[in-house]
Formats: C-alpha cells, structure tokens, sequence
C-alpha cells in the first residue's frame, strides 16, 4: 500500500530539514487525506523505497508519530492510524480554544444571526423574563475545514447589544471579553446521546441517524449573571467529552 502522492525522493531536502521531520510531514498528509483511524500504513520497507529514505528514518518518524498520539503499532501486524476524536475535559473553554490547543484550525460558516424575543424555555433557563430580547447565532463549527458541530447561541441582548455587528467567525468568548468586558467564568451544562436528523447531518458531512452528542449549556460570567444558552451538536465520531471522577471518602 502507498501513501502516494510522494516526493521523487527526500534525501535531497535533508540539508534543510531532518529526513524523519519529512517523512513525519509526508505520514501526517496522508493521514489527513487519504487514511482514516485504524487504517494499517505502509511497512517501513514500503516507506523506506518510496520516499527513498533509509528504514531508520523512517522508524524514526514512525516512533514520533506514536509518541504524539497519532498512530499506534501492534506487533506482528504494523502500525495504524489512531482515532484522532476530540476529548474534551472538565473546563470551561471556547471551541476554538478547544481546537487551537490541540493544533487544529478552527474556523465557523455563519448561518444565522437576528434578534428573537425569549420564549418559556430560554426565559426559564436564563432566568429573565418572557419576550426580553435575545440574539440568536448559529454556526457550523469546523476544525481544519472538516464540519466538528453545529451550535445554536443565544445571548442575553442586554450583556452584549451590538454583538452581532461583529465578525462572528471567531470565539464569541473573546468578542465578550474585548468588547463587552465580560468573561465568561462557569457554566452548567448537560450531554445527552443523541441521532441526528437529515438535515442536521447533511451539514455535519454525516448520513442520516448517524450518533451525535447533543450538549446544552448556560454560561455564567464574573458576575454570576447568566448571559448564554446554547444548544451544540457534537458528530458522534470526532469529539468525546472525558470527565475525572473522585470517590468521596
């Protein structure tokens, strides 16, 4: 099997970079086009004569790639793509945040953004009163341009009045910060398992009933005052939320 496209050779670049940084950048793009999780790669003989590098580079580059997560081996059968899923902890952070610190790109496609009176369930959960203004945003959030949830925001108007006159394909945290000097500061928030319908799935690049973890979460800022509701669609196959237990003594 080859990870083909490959360069005709990559001793020649070796003056400029280390020959297993190379061969770690040449896996890494194959990885991200053309090898999903659990998928067996090349044997290092395969490697070594397609990019025509010696097979203690190549292992090289292959034992960095399993020190960083990203391909794990098994012996006796070669080493494999490991499942690049999103885990997310217990603190409180934006998704790009989120996608920043593991390396990733994250970027969103506005799909709307208007003004919408609070009906019982948002009034109820934000604990203001039936009717107050609320601006609703929603987004498809992806990371490096792959679709990673579908977020529906709705922020109390009277915390944030101008928000949306502002660039909306960023962190909303931030825009909080910078220009309404709110910082957002804990959070209540429940995940339920969940299929997504078809037309939630075809944004998320998923078929129909495909499994997605449904999040919900009300966001308090500094001031303990509840400025957010939102309501997160999480593809099944690409986030995983971890939470650490303590046994009480």
């Amino acid at each position: 099997m080859s990870t083909n496209p490959a360069p005709d050779s990559l001793e020649s670049d070796a003056p400029v970079r280390r020959k297993h940084e190379m061969v770690r950048e040449h896996l890494l793009e194959a990885m991200r086009e053309r090898l999903g999780p659990h998928q067996r790669l090349p044997t290092e003989r395969e490697l070594s004569e397609e990019l025509g590098v010696s097979r203690l580079t190549v292992r090289r580059a292959l034992e960095q790639l399993a020190a960083e997560g990203r391909v794990y081996r098994i012996q006796g059968a070669g080493t494999f793509v490991a499942d690049q899923s999103i885990r997310k902890g217990d603190s409180l952070s934006s998704f790009t945040e989120d996608m920043l610190a593991r390396g990733l790109v994250p970027s969103a496609r506005l799909l709307e953004a208007t003004e919408v009176a609070a009906g019982a369930h948002h009034s109820w959960r934000l604990g203001i009163s039936p009717g107050e203004p609320l601006l609703r945003i929603v987004r498809l959030r992806l990371a490096n341009n792959k679709p990673m949830c579908l977020e529906h925001v709705h922020v109390v108007k009277k915390f944030a009045p101008t928000l949306l006159e502002h660039d909306l394909s960023g962190s909303l945290y931030e825009l909080l910060t910078t220009h309404y000097r709110i910082r957002m500061d804990q959070a209540d928030q429940s995940i339920t398992a969940t299929v997504l319908d078809p037309s939630d799935a075809e944004l998320l690049d998923v078929p129909p009933l495909s499994p997605a973890l449904l999040v919900e979460r009300v966001t308090c800022d500094q001031q303990g005052r509840r400025v957010e509701l939102a309501r997160s669609l999480y593809r099944g196959d690409r986030y995983a939320f971890e939470i650490r237990l303590r046994r009480r003594s």
